[in-house]
């Protein structure tokens, strides 16, 4: 116990002195007291590591939403998402009828390379059954990871082949790829989706830049939806990828934080051409200093739902244990000075209600439900275009959020993971007709249907034990192509990747196609430079 209470005093004479340089050194020491009597004289046993973290919590709580302390095994787990890589074996598998069944590999993988396919079933594990024994996905994840170098050998079951087959594949580094999509819409018009902003991101936009200038791409969707964000340097660097020299991207500056200013420079893929960026509720921090950026310069257009709000800029610090504390450090302003943050005096507790409350409100179906003050008006720095700060980015073109494209079979469907699980047992039964008919995705593009006999099945393996009349449910899955559309998404993410998920679920999106409709006609893209922003009531 005493040498927990070292290390925490150290740690919160270091946050004292170094971060806050307000605490009082007798208010340190009465907190190391507190800690001190409950280790000696406490009437229960108690957990040391569990009682420190739990203080450690609770006083980064107090803070901000976004102030958060990450044990050793946590950060491991954070890192590999952001890092963009980790060791393993480049696989993507389901539980299936309590057996693993592998999706995909990752091209150039271990397990890509000795030639392990999709549609394998994995038996064994180092001699050990694990088919038909309640394993889940999280024990299979933590078997398949492991150091580099370090081999692990698997039998599977593969269609048409009686015996198991055996393979023995050596860990190596297996890319994560934050980039979801990047395809020519057109002849001109490119598309690029990115689902969070980790260390490799601004490599891989500039990869599928080239690959589109080559193809022709002239315009740019970029689509920012549902990123939550990551490293604040990569989307400088991305943003800097659409700014002429010398523009101001974004600055920070906090209480004990120095002002730093962010400009572009002379390099970038997509300097000149027409641009939108797509944001909803669920794009936040760095995905909200792009489309701010691009917005305040004037640079494009924002195209979606007020995103989410996130304005706090945190630094880590690593503790003695391996552990990390995530501590707000500065707020980061948009060139015209917005803070996008929005409130959270009211606690962390109503803060993640937020999202919730704007359903509740209307506000994601209805653009004048959005009400701002005028204290919190700006305008764009080249057009005078009205814009407001204080809770995310408002876009320039609204899109209405449709919460009645699902029928409600499908929406329960959706809650019992129903729908993905259908899709993966309906590719894996029909997977030789698949590989038969539709060699490449053009085909399968142009020619597949989702017909009534699938439809069929999706609600025999989908319903409950409930009474349901099955004629009825057809007739309105039948009518629905929105469901039709995301079937098929579905079976190319299977057969293909999401690359080829995107291709085809984008043509069942009013936000997508509304980007498409406005910077495919250079006037009205023109026109929207010249009348102001959304207009708020007070």
């Amino acid at each position: 116990m005493k040498k927990i209470i070292i290390v925490f005093v150290f740690i919160f004479c270091f946050l004292g002195y170094q971060v806050f340089g307000q605490i009082d050194e007798t208010q340190i020491f009465k907190l190391s007291q507190v800690i001190n009597n409950i280790g000696n004289f406490y009437t229960d046993s108690i957990d040391d590591n569990k009682l420190i973290e739990q203080t450690i919590i609770s006083t980064l709580k107090e803070l901000d939403p976004h102030s958060n302390y990450f044990t050793k095994e946590e950060l491991v787990e954070l890192q590999k998402g952001l890092k963009g890589s980790f060791y393993g074996i480049g696989i993507t598998y389901n539980i299936l009828r309590d057996t693993i069944l592998i999706l995909s590999t990752v091209h150039n993988s271990p397990a890509d390379k000795i030639g392990i396919k999709a549609g394998d079933r994995i038996i064994k594990i180092e001699n050990v059954n694990v088919a038909g024994t309640g394993i889940t996905t999280k024990n299979v994840g933590k078997l398949f990871l492991g150091k580099k170098g370090d081999d692990i050998n698997i039998n599977v079951k593969r269609q048409g082949i009686s015996n198991l087959l055996d393979f023995t594949i050596v860990r190596d580094k297996i890319p994560i790829h934050s980039i979801d999509a990047a395809y020519m819409i057109n002849n001109d018009l490119a598309y690029i989706k990115l689902n969070r902003f980790s260390a490799t991101s601004f490599k891989e936009f500039n990869d599928a830049a080239k690959k589109l200038k080559k193809q022709g791409a002239k315009h740019l969707i970029f689509d920012l939806r549902n990123n939550g964000g990551g490293y604040l340097h990569i989307a400088i660097k991305i943003v800097d990828s659409f700014l002429k020299k010398n523009k101001m991207i974004v600055y920070t500056e906090g209480n004990k934080s120095k002002l730093s200013k962010y400009t572009s420079t002379s390099s970038g893929k997509f300097k000149k051409g027409r641009l939108i960026v797509l944001i909803n509720e669920n794009s936040a921090s760095a995905s909200e200093i792009v489309s701010g950026a691009i917005q305040d310069l004037d640079r494009g257009l924002i195209i979606g739902r007020r995103s989410f709000g996130k304005g706090l800029v945190q630094r880590p610090f690593y503790l003695v244990d391996g552990s990390m504390m995530r501590l707000t450090v500065a707020r980061y302003y948009t060139p015209s000075g917005r803070c996008i943050q929005k409130p959270y005096s009211k606690g962390k507790k109503e803060y993640k209600k937020d999202i919730l409350v704007r359903l509740e409100k209307g506000e994601l179906m209805y653009e004048d439900s959005i009400n701002f003050p005028d204290s919190l008006k700006y305008y764009t720095l080249n057009k005078n275009r009205l814009v407001y700060g204080g809770g995310g980015i408002m876009p320039d073109i609204f899109v209405a959020l449709d919460t009645s494209i699902f029928t409600e079979f499908y929406k329960k469907s959706l809650d019992r993971n129903k729908v993905n699980l259908f899709i993966h047992s309906y590719v894996d039964k029909n997977r030789q007709y698949f590989n038969s008919v539709y060699s490449d995705f053009e085909k399968f593009y142009k020619n597949f249907k989702v017909d009534d006999k699938m439809l069929n099945a999706f609600i025999d393996f989908a319903k409950n034990d409930t009474e349901i009349i099955k004629s009825e449910v057809l007739a309105e899955l039948k009518k629905n192509q929105h469901i039709k559309n995301k079937f098929k998404a579905l079976i190319a993410n299977s057969l293909w990747d999401i690359n080829e998920y995107y291709k085809i679920n984008n043509e069942d999106s009013d936000i997508f196609l509304k980007a498409v409709e406005v910077i495919n006609d250079k006037q009205k893209y023109l026109t929207m430079f010249k009348r102001k922003q959304l207009t708020m009531k007070n």
